[in-house]
């Protein structure tokens, strides 16, 4: 949690932090094919998101069977599995470390408010919030994050590589994920054939 911090999560410091990236069409060859991605942390060293529209292949419940605490308590697989709906691959960055979306209803000492709506928590202490029944009435797991280095996503944004929209929570809790790159671009009024591959210059 501490390297969370360091990186100025919710620190408010980046134009684009606290706001949606839409991967645009020319990114289908990439990992971030069609993604929606919360951007949770953005400043002059480096951007930090997570993509919130590509499944896992596991349930909350079978991740927390695999923590300690979960091997040695009796789960209630399906109040479980609908706190938070399927798992998510947040990213290629620290793939095997989970960390949860949430609303404001809950928060612990290491819980790191992002938004009105949308705090994180990176503790296995939720998790067992969760089980206890006692979690937030909103959250989203995610399996690693998405990272960028200084200056990478400004240049990646120049090149037409991604939209941004504004962050909408519905989408970073809804648990259907196959909706939520179609739903972005119909916010945005556009479809693909909108879309051209390179970006202007003025």
């Amino acid at each position: 949690m501490e390297t969370l911090r360091k990186r100025g999560i919710g620190s408010g410091n980046g134009q684009f932090e606290g706001r949606f990236l839409v991967a645009m069409p020319g990114m289908n060859a990439s990992i971030f094919a069609e993604s929606v991605v919360y951007l949770c942390a953005h400043s002059d060293e480096g951007a930090m998101g997570f993509v919130l529209n590509k499944p896992a292949d596991m349930t909350l419940a079978e991740l927390i069977g695999h923590t300690e605490f979960g091997k040695t308590t009796v789960l209630d697989k399906a109040q479980i599995n609908d706190a938070a709906g399927p798992v998510r691959i947040g990213g290629p960055v620290d793939e095997h470390r989970g960390f949860v979306l949430h609303s404001r209803d809950y928060a612990i000492d290491t819980t790191i408010p992002l938004s009105d709506a949308i705090c994180l928590t990176s503790t296995v202490d939720i998790l067992k919030s969760i089980v206890a029944g006692a979690g937030p009435a909103q959250a989203a797991i995610a399996l690693g994050y998405a990272g960028w280095g200084a200056g990478q996503l400004e240049q990646e944004i120049r090149d037409n590589a991604w939209l941004t929209a504004d962050a909408d929570p519905d989408i970073v809790f809804a648990h259907d994920h196959d909706d939520k790159y179609p739903a972005m671009i119909s916010r945005m009024g556009i479809g693909a054939a909108n879309f051209i591959p390179e970006g202007g210059r003025a």
